[in-house]
């Protein structure tokens, strides 16, 4: 064989070493890594995330949502100025039985989650079966209060840990499951505001508006999010 035809293996070789190498550092590119950190946004507020994949079907994933929010709430035929006030920080398994984006998810949101209301009439009431003026009534005030410790369980969609590409998209629908929110009911600034008939009332109303809040023992969680994984 030639010294020339003898370079050419040589001279291939020199070609395809640094496009090997250049392809194989594009995959571990692509391919990322197993941690990851995230936006999202849904019913329980604005919040943050991270994410461990632990393999290609289990993801561990911590999060903490905020919802602060004011509104308008009417109870038992009285116009409440409502202030929700929700901090679910949240721990949760990811199972992606089938090794792609379908995930089924389970876990537990944590922390203080109350909604705060506030009320003074400017007609006539009905509280507790009786009706008063706006003097005898003065400013009611209540608290809803949810239980801290509230399981979750849902199903979506998380390409995040995909082959390809480090930015992930992920949505999740599901419910949090709690037990009876406490409700407290006050009145204050009335002519009969420490009137014991009066405040035998308004323990009726107490009551009812805890009817009303019993629903709130499941709440919907619909969440999307955008997620980088390094």
């Amino acid at each position: 064989m030639s010294p020339r035809l003898r370079l050419v293996p040589l001279a291939v070789a020199a070609c395809l070493i640094p496009c090997a190498v250049q392809a194989q550092a594009q995959a571990q590119s692509n391919e990322g890594g197993r941690f990851a950190v995230g936006a999202q946004v849904g019913t329980p507020g604005l919040g943050l995330q991270a994410q461990w994949a632990l393999s290609p079907k289990v993801v561990l994933r911590g999060g903490y949502d905020v919802l602060d929010w004011d509104r308008d709430q009417t109870y038992k035929g009285i116009d409440y100025e409502a202030k929700i006030d929700f901090k679910s920080p949240g721990a949760f398994l990811d199972l992606h039985p089938f090794e792609n984006g379908f995930l089924v998810s389970g876990g537990a949101y944590f922390g203080s989650r109350k909604i705060d209301l506030d009320a003074t009439p400017t007609g006539n009431v009905n509280i507790g079966g009786a009706t008063f003026t706006p003097a005898q009534v003065g400013t009611l005030t209540g608290r809803i209060e949810l239980e801290k410790t509230a399981p979750f369980i849902g199903v979506g969609y998380d390409n995040t840990f995909a082959p390809n590409g480090r930015l992930g998209f992920r949505i999740l629908a599901g419910a949090a499951f709690g037990d009876k929110p406490k409700v407290d009911l006050d009145a204050r600034g009335g002519t009969l505001s420490n009137d014991l008939v009066f405040r035998a009332r308004l323990d009726d109303e107490e009551r009812q508006i805890q009817d009303e809040a019993d629903n709130y023992k499941v709440l919907p969680v619909v969440q999307a999010g955008l997620n980088f994984r390094f």
